[in-house]
């Protein structure tokens, strides 16, 4: 009982942090810093942690072998440096509400990518799947952003976070037999210092022209939030989850999130939920929902009782 208690508030816990980045970061941006800076602090902070913390817990492991250290560069390119690049970029032109219903998107990129790369078989439920959360993703990119929300540019942020969750679900399906192989730390390590290598310099010059002195103290809240809570903490626990959770938990806490987002853009003003966007919501979580779900396993059929054997 503990452990399913210990389970569910990790995959809460990180549910809420993604949550509640969406409506925090409108706070930092453009205003005090712009994206790429915020990119490359967060960065930075994690290289710098997970490559401390793989040398306590890990410290003889390296990745091996030619197939493996590009499989680490490829998943460091998308999953931290493109992913992390496009997601604040494309978070500081559009609304909260729409960043966080875009991001839902991955399964479908996964599913795609699965089918493409592992040769997995795509049904026609998970095709109907692709096609719904498509409309519903085009539907949203394409939308106006709400009266009174905060979009300096939707339909360009809306496109940077299209990017940043088909980046992100081919991350996905790459690293995954990195963290079947190696420790998650020596993983997270690499990838954080390829994403660096990637981010770093694109962003250190936002980064280095922000005007820290002039940062009230919620601010460097705030940016303490998207170093540690977001980049390290969710890491830490959405890897630990990860060990323990079915796809059928998870898929839950897939849509729990856009909706403790919606909530927390709605309570802080930073954007309002519509009836356009309800439906666009509607068709990217049955969408995910199709592609998500499990086909169920072909058992040979069970000799027949003597009595229905003779009723037929």
């Amino acid at each position: 009982m503990f452990a399913k208690i210990r389970l569910h508030t990790a995959l809460f816990l990180v549910s809420l942090i993604y949550a509640g980045t969406y409506s925090l970061a409108k706070d930092i941006m453009p205003h005090y810093m712009q994206p790429l800076g915020i990119v490359t602090l967060r960065i930075a902070g994690a290289a710098l942690f997970f490559g401390l913390l793989q040398l306590v817990v890990a410290p003889g492991e390296r990745i091996r072998g030619r197939a493996d250290n590009l499989r680490a560069i490829a998943s460091g390119v998308l999953g931290i440096g493109l992913n992390q690049l496009s997601f604040f970029a494309g978070l500081n032109l559009t609304t909260p509400i729409n960043a966080s219903l875009l991001q839902t998107v991955s399964p479908i990129v996964v599913v795609l990518a699965s089918a493409v790369l592992l040769k997995d078989k795509i049904t026609l439920p998970k095709l109907a799947g692709v096609a719904l959360g498509t409309v519903g993703a085009a539907a949203l990119i394409l939308s106006r952003p709400s009266n009174g929300a905060e979009a300096q540019n939707a339909l360009l942020g809306n496109l940077y976070l299209l990017f940043n969750a088909t980046v992100f679900g081919l991350y996905l399906v790459i690293v995954a037999p990195l963290m079947r192989k190696y420790h998650a730390f020596t993983v997270l390590a690499r990838i954080f210092l390829v994403g660096g290598v990637i981010a770093i310099p694109i962003g250190l010059p936002q980064a280095i022209r922000a005007d820290y002195a002039s940062f009230p103290l919620y601010i460097w809240g705030e940016i303490g939030y998207m170093i540690f809570f977001l980049t390290i903490l969710a890491y830490l626990l959405n890897n630990w989850a990860l060990k323990y959770a079915t796809p059928a938990l998870l898929g839950v806490y897939i849509y729990l999130q856009p909706v403790l987002a919606v909530l927390i853009a709605v309570a802080t003003g930073k954007d309002q939920f519509t009836l356009d966007k309800a439906w666009q919501a509607a068709l990217i979580f049955v969408g995910v929902w199709l592609v998500s779900k499990k086909p169920k396993p072909t058992a040979s059929p069970a000799p027949a009782p003597a009595s229905e054997l003779a009723a037929e």
